[in-house]
């Protein structure tokens, strides 16, 4: 099959839905499959980095959406370019990740004589496009073949506005990339019980939930540290809290490439996830048991999908600190209990490999493919 991979973020920024494009497409590609990636592109292409299934449109700027920043191509102008890309590839299929969005996915359908799929990531509206009426959309979401959403959390929020039938299939790990030892962070292997935070400095990722729970806890436990991960800057009252108390054991990592990034799990003893609820499904969970750690996760939908309580890790109270303060204790104090999870959450992951996520993902275009032809 030729396959068109379509994304309405900027393939040069970390994300979610950018990692899942990439990873799939390149899973695709081991099964035979030929694939172009369609995204904006905000770095000037050098042949020498270019990505040879990228096929840049558009550059994108960046637009505030619920707690966090999109950074979307809003570039009409790119009609015309798009119809003739479509024209002259003749894709199979045309997978559209987040179909809804705008606006590259909404040009994209507008002129596919493709078989049309599209991925459903969020739990939120965060572009607002159900709110603008679903009469609005209904001409983009009628030329959709098949719906794919990575989660429960996902599908109950898509299928409460735009009914549809939906085939779950979810986010996929590079579980080789996590899972090899490593050598750790040397400065981090000093005897002290190391806590890991991965992911956007934003607010709705919850850190200051975990700094203010890791100050408490570190009363009691006073050989702890906590190692944040991400890009971005803290939010005005994470930092209000850390200048508030002493926070030495804190350490502010910044950006961390993709290659780097297993060395900081390797270092970790306990990772950490304490989003607020707007969270579909928890790629780095999947990191982090694939690295072998115990997770303590905020008990909300999109986790409840990924690890259960007391077997790959720890869930709390959403937004509650003294839990929180509990659910990490429990682990510090219980090493054994620690690694059992660990080994558990090592177990569970294989779930999540990508060949087998490519494997659904091409099965699922054949049935759609066979049913648009009957």
């Amino acid at each position: 099959m030729k396959v068109a991979m379509v994304s309405p973020y900027d393939y040069d920024s970390p994300g979610g839905v950018t990692s899942h494009v990439s990873q799939l497409s390149k899973g695709l590609l081991k099964l035979g499959h030929a694939v172009h990636v369609l995204a904006p592109h905000s770095m000037p292409v050098d042949p020498k980095y270019e990505d040879p299934l990228l096929i840049p449109l558009g550059r994108p700027v960046p637009i505030p959406t619920g707690g966090s920043v999109a950074r979307l191509s809003l570039s009409w102008w790119l009609s015309k370019k798009i119809s003739m890309i479509l024209d002259r590839e003749c894709y199979d299929v045309i997978h559209v990740h987040e179909p809804l969005a705008p606006i590259l996915p909404l040009v994209v359908l507008e002129h596919s004589k493709s078989v049309n799929i599209g991925t459903f990531h969020a739990y939120d509206d965060k572009f607002h496009v159900h709110s603008l009426g679903r009469l609005l959309v209904r001409r983009w979401q009628k030329k959709l073949h098949g719906s794919i959403a990575v989660s429960e959390a996902a599908l109950s929020h898509v299928d409460s506005n735009f009914t549809m039938d939906y085939q779950i299939i979810p986010n996929g790990v590079d579980i080789d990339h996590f899972a090899v030892k490593y050598p750790p962070i040397y400065e981090l292997k000093d005897g002290k019980t190391n806590i890991l935070f991965v992911g956007r400095l934003e607010k709705r990722k919850g850190l200051k939930y975990l700094i203010e729970a890791f100050l408490k806890l570190k009363r009691e436990c006073p050989n702890i540290r906590l190692v944040v991960v991400g890009p971005g800057d803290l939010d005005k009252e994470s930092q209000y809290i850390m200048g508030a108390s002493n926070s030495e054991d804190i350490l502010i990592a910044g950006r961390v490439s993709y290659e780097d990034l297993p060395r900081y799990y390797s270092s970790a003893d306990i990772f950490c996830s304490p989003a607020t609820g707007s969270e579909s499904f928890g790629i780095v969970l999947l990191e982090a048991m694939a690295s072998s750690k115990p997770v303590v996760a905020s008990n909300i939908l999109g986790y409840r999908s990924i690890i259960r309580d007391r077997e790959q890790g720890l869930l709390f109270d959403n937004k509650d600190c003294d839990a929180l303060v509990t659910a990490l204790k429990c682990i510090i104090t219980n090493p054994d209990l620690g690694e059992k999870m660990g080994i558990s959450g090592r177990e569970t992951v294989e779930r999540y490999r990508w060949s087998s996520i490519s494997k659904q993902v091409e099965e699922y275009y054949l049935d759609r493919i066979s049913s648009v032809i009957l």
